[in-house]
This record gives structure tokens, sequence and C-alpha cells, in this order.
């Protein structure tokens, strides 16, 4: 079956690296698959994706892609569609009206709807309410990548269709990705105890109440390095943060790395400091790795993912002391590999897929008949 999995813009973030990880799934199951993308950054390479076709195109905005689409619609005739972010999944069913296209197109929503959407009349995000209202009705399925988002969403769009779907996170090319050895001596030798995060460094991550809290634990005595993996226009703020609490000796900002799971499987708890979420792949990231989890508990999905707190501890956001607690706690008390495997198994590739086909009215082939395909191939 032809499939076309598309996403706005190539970033070393979530939703690219989960749209990646979904048309690497259905690859695996023998489709044809098209990772489609709005552009990508000069200075950004795309890792090799096998058993998918990359295309590139170079769409300045979301809107740039609608009459793209249109063409790839009426020329490559995929069967389904999957997008991701409110913006696109609009353009991509826009689009398909545009081209009259017959495939079934699934939309994901990942961040919460009050970034996107208004109940108060005759305001911008109203107005992208009830446009959004009308043309989801060709969408074959809307899906959030969390339980909370779903509720927060018909809050918004009263009885409609969302349901909940998670990203893709724990699959075998994450956990092999997960065993890859590091160098660096903090993860190597692991004489000290050991906290990573990832992500953008931007206001929304709130990476500056990590580094407050690893000066709290300085303060009460406490020898605990920080590795925050990712690059952003947070970064002088936070260098200047590490140097006013004088950790700059046990605090590491390495930017971008092309493996931050390897760095986690080494590291003993990853914490998540954002204010708001879709839902949080990394949090699952550190989970697969082996890391107990320590997160605020924003809207949406830090909740979900560690099971209010049975995995894990949840704290108040931008409560430093509670977040410093919560760390000292898990290094003291980390979650068992039984609790984690448990916790994550909701974010399996073959769980994933069979719930995305389920909503479209398509059936995954049984695993067990792929491998004996491919067996016979062989």
């Amino acid at each position: 079956m032809k499939i076309c999995v598309v996403t706005p813009r190539w970033a070393i973030a979530g939703v690219p690296l989960a749209q990646r990880r979904l048309a690497l799934a259905l690859a695996a199951e023998g489709h044809d698959v098209d990772l489609v993308i709005g552009r990508k950054d000069s200075d950004l390479t795309i890792p090799d994706t096998p058993g998918v076709t990359v295309v590139i195109w170079n769409a300045a905005g979301v809107r740039h892609m609608v009459l793209p689409l249109v063409r790839y619609l009426k020329t490559t005739k995929p069967a389904v569609v999957f997008s991701a972010e409110d913006h696109l999944n609009g353009a991509v069913l826009l689009a398909a009206l545009l081209a009259r296209s017959n495939a079934k197109i699934t939309g994901s929503s990942r961040v919460p709807p009050s970034d996107s959407y208004s109940n108060t009349p005759f305001t911008k995000g109203w107005f992208r309410k009830i446009a959004m209202t009308i043309i989801s009705r060709r969408a074959d399925a809307l899906t959030c990548v969390s339980q909370d988002m779903v509720t927060a969403y018909r809050e918004y769009f009263p009885g409609g269709p969302h349901e909940a779907v998670y990203n893709i996170i724990d699959d075998a090319t994450s956990r092999a990705r997960a065993a890859e050895p590091v160098e660096h001596t903090w993860f190597v030798k692991r004489d000290v105890p050991l906290v990573v995060s990832a992500g953008t460094l931007t206001g929304r991550k709130n990476f500056k109440m990590l580094v407050n809290v690893l000066g709290e634990l300085k303060r009460r005595g406490r020898y605990v390095r920080l590795a925050i993996f990712g690059e952003g226009y947070r970064r002088e703020e936070l260098e200047t943060l590490i140097a006013h609490h004088g950790i700059e000796d046990r605090t590491w900002l390495p930017g971008r790395v092309a493996n931050p799971l390897a760095y986690f499987s080494h590291a003993d708890v990853l914490a998540l400091t954002s204010y708001a979420e879709g839902l949080p792949n990394v949090l699952v990231e550190g989970m697969i790795s082996g890391c107990t989890p320590v997160a605020t508990d924003c809207p949406t999905g830090p909740r979900e993912v560690i099971e209010g707190g049975r995995v894990g501890h949840l704290v108040a956001i931008d409560d430093v002391i509670a977040m410093a607690d919560a760390i000292e706690r898990a290094l003291e008390f980390p979650a068992s590999s039984a609790a984690l495997d448990r916790a994550t198994a909701p974010f399996r590739e073959r769980v994933i897929l069979a719930q995305h086909f389920a909503l479209l009215g398509l059936e995954l082939e049984p695993e067990e008949n792929r491998d004996q395909e491919r067996s016979a191939l062989v």
C-alpha cells in the first residue's frame, strides 16, 4: 500500500523524529512509504531511513505546502496520508479536497489546543477553530498523542472525533541506539550521579528550572551532574545562570547530538521541566534507556507516561525545591526495569500501528504472517 507520512520541517525535535519513526515502522510492514518534509535547514542532515523514500520540498511555511501537496496527491495517489501538527493537518485536508484525492487522511495533534484555538468569539484562534471544524470533516481520523490532550481538544471541539494514539517511541531502532557506546568521561565512569534532559533550548522547555535545581542540590551539598542535549535561543541565558550558581564543573550543554539515547542509557535520571507538552517523547526515550523519570505535572502527557507518579515522580511546574527532592528520591530509589517496561509498553510500534489502522478501517497484518513472508523471500 502506498503511504505518505508528512511533516512540515525537519528538525531535531519531537514531531519530525516521531514521523520518521512512523515511516520506518510502516516500511517495515512492507508498505511503499514516502516521508514528505516541507523544508530542511541547510545545517541539518536527515539520518538514513531504510525502506523509505524521503521527499524534501523547499516550502517557506505550511501554507506554501498546499499546492505541492495537491500535485503530490494527484500524481502519487497515496492510499493513506499520516499528517502531524494542526496547521499541517489543515493544509493536508485542504489539499486533499482540492486534489479530489481518495486517500485516507489521518491528522495527529501534538500540542495543547490552546496554542492554536480559542473559544472567544471573533478572535484569530476562534476563526481558526471554525475553519478546522469545517475542513476536518474530510479527515478519516483525528488523533492526539495523549488522552489528556483528547480531553482538552473536546473543550474546543465538543463531540469531536479525536482519539488518543501515542507516538511510536519504543522500537527496535531506538533500543539499538540506546545500546551504542559513548566516550564522554561522565557517562563512561559513572562515578557521580547523572541527570539528563533534552529538547530545544526555549522558554517552553523551562530548562532554567533544571539549572536552578542543580544549584539547589549544590546548596544541599549533593554533587550531581547535569547534561542538557539540544540547542536554542535560550543557551546564553542558561550559561549565565549556570555561572551564577557556580556549577560549571557539573553542567554540560553539548548542543545537538546525533544519538542522545546512548547517553541516556548511562544516566540515572531523565528530568523534564516543561511548562507544556503534547506527549513528551524524551521522557519515554529516557525510560526505555533505563532512566528513572522526574517531570513537571504539565499539560499534557507526563502524568500519563509515568502512571501518575507510580513510575518516577511528578512535581509542580517551577517548584525547584520539589524537583530537587524528587531527583534525590529517584537517585536513592530508582525505578525497576519491570516498571519501566510496563510503562513504555503502550509506545511500541506494533501497538501504535494497530491503533492507527483500526481507526482508518484497515487491518494490520499479523506479525507472524509478515515474518513468514520475509523468511520466504530470503
